[in-house]
């Protein structure tokens, strides 16, 4: 669906060259929800308006739907834009609009009837939620209704790609879980293919499918988004999935329990998709003659599945102890990792 190869971005400040993206290769699927995460400066935002080309690249090629993108002329880009709807973070509408004027604004440019462009917006009002307001102004909207409004008029001429740049960092957390439910429904119903851009892994977790993680315009990792968040490889993904788990200050957090709990091994077991729902704790502690002790523990849904991590304390003989932690390894898909040994 979408290739991109060797695509860099270079701005020059003060003399100085700015590498915003760093050769980077990427292919998204048709369909798929695909989520690419970074903090402030990674090289994101420049990233999704390279897409269209709302910022030119220095360099490499970005083919969507087997058209090059990066080849057009300002005539073609024109036309191609039209498959390509994008949302911001504060919504760019037309304060002198009505939310029907605001939703029917790219069809207009488009030439469209009068006629067609009142049964296409009457089409996006009832789709995005906003039947009622269709006469209203940006003014007269709440945060989500306004980001409501963008998504329609992104979809007005039936895109087959929707680029979404931090189109939730202005929400409030009930809101921004709403818009984030709009769009896996969009998704779903319109097989639309969604490029997610945030700084904020809940967003990630909740509706994408895979995600690619930024950090000095190169992306540093990227995977299904289960397998990225049970199995973060980078420092940059560990604190994003700490944001998650309430582990962002995770290795202060261990040696405190360690401290407190001075004796017995320690452990935390990572549990992944279906073995979340494994009666773990209860079955070892009836099978062998040791005493556990959970001493942190947080559970959290991906699109993909569920993760889980529990710290737990084991106290006993060291032989059962270990026979224990051998049949969690041997008869059981939950991981083991050993935090403190026997003393």
């Amino acid at each position: 669906m979408i290739t991109i190869k060797g695509l860099s971005k270079v701005f020059t400040s003060n003399h100085q060259e700015i590498k915003a993206v760093d050769d980077l290769a990427l292919t998204i699927r048709e369909g798929e929800i695909f989520g690419v995460i970074g903090y402030s400066g990674a090289g994101k935002s420049t990233f999704v308006r390279l897409l269209n080309r709302l910022e030119e690249p220095s360099e490499g090629q970005i083919t969507i739907n087997e058209q090059e993108i990066t080849a057009l002329s300002t005539k073609e880009l024109r036309l191609a834009r039209r498959d390509i709807g994008m949302i911001f973070q504060h919504f760019n509408l037309l304060w002198s609009r009505t939310v029907k004027d605001n939703i029917a604004f790219p069809l207009e440019i488009s030439g469209v009837s009068k006629e067609e462009r009142e049964e296409r917006v009457s089409e996006l009002i009832g789709l995005v939620g906003l039947s009622g307001r269709e006469n209203a102004y940006p003014s007269e909207l709440s945060g989500g209704q306004k980001q409501r409004v963008g998504i329609a008029r992104a979809l007005a001429n039936n895109p087959k790609v929707l680029l979404c740049d931090e189109a939730t960092s202005a929400l409030d957390p009930e809101t921004t879980t709403s818009i984030l439910d709009l769009l896996v429904d969009i998704n779903e119903k319109l097989g639309l293919t969604i490029i997610l851009i945030t700084h904020e892994m809940h967003v990630i977790h909740k509706i994408c499918h895979r995600v690619a993680v930024m950090e000095a315009g190169k992306i540093i990792e990227q995977g299904n988004v289960l397998e990225v968040f049970s199995k973060p490889q980078q420092d940059v993904t560990r604190k994003f999935v700490g944001q998650i788990m309430g582990v962002e200050d995770e290795g202060e957090d261990i040696h405190e329990l360690i401290r407190a709990y001075d004796h017995g091994i320690i452990i935390r077991l990572h549990f992944i998709g279906e073995t979340i729902h494994q009666a773990l704790i209860s079955q070892i502690a009836k099978k062998y003659h040791i005493d556990l002790n959970i001493l942190q523990g947080k559970i959290t849904q991906t699109i993909g599945g569920a993760y889980g991590a529990l710290i737990v304390q084991i106290e006993g003989d060291t032989e059962e102890i270990n026979r224990a932690i051998t049949y969690i390894i041997d008869e059981t898909s939950v991981e083991v990792e050993v935090i403190r040994d026997a003393n």
